[in-house]
């Protein structure tokens, strides 16, 4: 096995603390490496170290004769007035790049919709995002470091990755080191992980031999020696462990520690949460009715234009169901949560809600936070409730605070000065304290790390209530939720028996049906890259009444030059949705930073508020020609 890079003795300074000490390691011919730990770390510092992108205060990188190495920045800081093609191939003729098949497999993968002549200027942060990973994917590399790949993908999108990435590094030529949040991901592509820790004394490395699982296993069983100021860390590892184990046997293929190790070390542990006792605590809270949508109808006009969201939809909602939501963006999945949490109301049908329903959104908006950004973390905890119980066990405010992961110097950091990470855990600690029954979740996993995850994962497993959790990360949804359903822009609700993976085979089967009603397999173009999915389309009919009722309904038909005309509308209408999208975050972020400048706030919320209505609108409008298309 040929050596490709390492580090040695390698040590690298901030001007506050020692941010990695002697730091040594090796990266050889077949490796494929996941980097993870807390946000601050260092992740991103190694990475462009052993990249050569930065000089270490100390020791050495050393790079084998010949040895090329490619990056992916979490910066994607490309040049001004070029095209595409200009950045994915340059200066390669069209015709070399696309008689390569596996080439034109990463135009369909990353690149649907958009043309290789636009200029990168009119294009959002997103597809600016997918056209610098297209443009070093399509290097040849002995090494590949990628930092945060799937930011901007969704389901389909991380799938897609990570079967690229098997097959590329599959036969053990080249390397892979990959800095991700997204904990599948990981456990699909990596061989190794690399934890970097912070200490004291400066930051180290850890490396463990196998994927996700078997990192979990690994530090679990690290965790057992540790003192007793571990022991609560070590507990959710094995937590996590144990349902990793009991999952589908693909979790636990690659780790080459010993199984009986491992079943010693969960033997006594019980499962993740019991789903009887949670049902029995959620119906005292809530009684027998939770949320029914019954005969639902959802519909938008625009422009004379109708189009339908949901189509005669029942669904109902029982004590303690734990359900995800996966659906193609557009689909209505935002208006599905509207609706349950009563700031929608439906075109026809009704939603009934019990009685003692207290519904709480954890919506992607951190900004909420600004009116108590002068309180202290504990503070804005105690504000809602000084004491919550959580299974069996009653906590207070500091023991929540610390679950999450502030330790004691964070825990009275000032709400304004709490990273985009940090705001989101406490934003979702005083959901929970407020001690709502139904939880609607929209992409929690935003900004947060893999331990921060796990011990969300692992407060929500004693909470008694019914969750609804839309995310395109699907290890968080296979992990805390015990079923899934999808909208798939066709008006219809269906459940997934088989999950996130059957999701995934729906998708697929859509794209034939519609590359077949085209006239057959698409060539590859030099003028663009693979046309859009459309939405809907399925001639499957939805699952009835599991567990909830779901209906299916049909969609508008469009004659072809209708649909040629949407489909050109389509691709424009979600390079300005991906804009506005975009503008959201950054203002978020700015908002964040000048959280004390009380005139910029003004004028920056202010700002948001008319970029989300146009964003609303957009939306909307976005809905209305998917429909066209069909």
């Amino acid at each position: 096995m040929a050596h490709l890079l390492g580090a040695e003795s390698v040590r690298m300074a901030l001007p506050d603390r020692l941010l990695l000490d002697d730091i040594t390691l090796g990266v050889d011919d077949g490796m494929r490496i996941g980097v993870v730990g807390r946000n601050g770390a260092g992740k991103s510092t190694l990475l462009r170290l052993l990249a050569g992108a930065s000089t270490p205060d100390g020791g050495r990188i050393t790079h084998a004769g010949g040895t090329r190495v490619v990056v992916l920045d979490q910066r994607d800081e490309m040049p001004a007035a070029t095209t595409v093609r200009d950045v994915v191939h340059p200066g390669v003729p069209d015709h070399v790049w696309a008689s390569q098949s596996w080439i034109r497999d990463i135009h369909d993968g990353l690149l649907p919709g958009i043309s290789l002549d636009t200029d990168l200027s009119t294009l959002s942060v997103g597809q600016r995002r997918r056209v610098a990973l297209a443009a070093v994917l399509t290097r040849e590399a002995e090494v590949l470091i990628l930092d945060e790949p799937t930011n901007h993908l969704d389901v389909e999108g991380v799938d897609w990755l990570a079967r690229h990435l098997q097959r590329r590094f599959g036969g053990g030529r080249g390397a892979l080191l990959v800095v991700t949040h997204d904990r599948w991901f990981l456990d699909a592509v990596c061989t190794r992980i690399w934890e970097v820790l912070e200490t004291p004394s400066g930051g180290t490395v850890e490396a463990y031999e196998g994927g996700y699982a078997a990192y979990v296993l690994a530090r679990a069983e690290r965790g057992r020696t540790q003192a007793v100021r571990e022991e609560r860390r070590s507990n959710l590892m094995r937590k996590e462990l144990a349902w990793l184990r009991r999952g589908a046997p693909a979790r636990t293929s690659k780790p080459k520690f010993r199984l009986d190790a491992a079943a010693a070390l969960i033997a006594d542990e019980p499962p993740p949460r019991d789903p009887l006792e949670l049902t029995r605590m959620a119906t005292s809270r809530l009684g027998k009715d939770v949320l029914d949508v019954e005969e639902v109808t959802l519909r938008y006009t625009r422009d004379g234009v109708t189009t339908t969201i949901l189509d005669d939809v029942t669904w109902r909602l029982a004590p303690g169901e734990r359900v995800g939501l996966v659906g193609v963006n557009g689909a209505g999945k935002t208006s599905l949560l509207r609706l349950l949490q009563g700031t929608q109301q439906p075109t026809g049908g009704r939603v009934r809600r019990g009685k003692t329903v207290l519904v709480s959104t954890l919506s992607q908006d951190v900004t909420e936070l600004d009116e108590i950004a002068d309180l202290r973390v504990i503070e804005a905890v105690e504000q809602v409730r000084a004491r919550v119980v959580v299974g069996d066990k009653e906590l207070t405010a500091s023991q929540l605070v610390e679950r999450l992961g502030f330790i004691r110097e964070r825990a009275w950091t000032p709400v304004r000065d709490l990273s985009g990470g940090e705001r989101r855990r406490l934003q979702l600690l005083r959901m929970l304290v407020g001690e709502p029954n139904v939880l609607l979740l929209d992409e929690p996993t935003n900004d947060l790390d893999t331990d921060t995850l796990a011990a969300i994962e692992d407060l929500l497993d004693g909470w008694p209530g019914t969750l609804v959790v839309v995310s395109h990360d699907r290890y968080l949804l296979e992990r805390v939720t015990d079923h899934q359903v999808a909208l798939l822009g066709d008006g219809a609700l269906r459940h997934l028996p088989g999950g996130v993976d059957e999701y995934l085979g729906l998708r697929a089967r859509a794209r034939a049906d519609r590359d077949r009603s085209d006239g057959g397999a698409r060539p590859a173009r030099a003028g663009g890259g693979a046309r859009p999915a459309r939405a809907g389309g399925l001639a499957e009919e939805a699952v009835p009444n599991s567990p909830g009722a779901l209906a299916a309904s049909g969609a508008l038909a469009a004659s072809a030059a209708e649909a040629r005309t949407a489909r050109k509308d389509l691709a424009r209408i979600e390079r300005r949705l991906a804009k506005l999208t975009e503008r959201v975050a950054v203002l978020h972020e700015t908002l964040a930073e000048q959280a004390t400048d009380y005139v910029a706030v003004g004028t920056l919320t202010a700002e948001l508020r008319e970029v989300e209505r146009e964003h609303t609108a957009f939306e909307e409008e976005w809905l209305v020609t998917a429909q066209i298309v069909g």
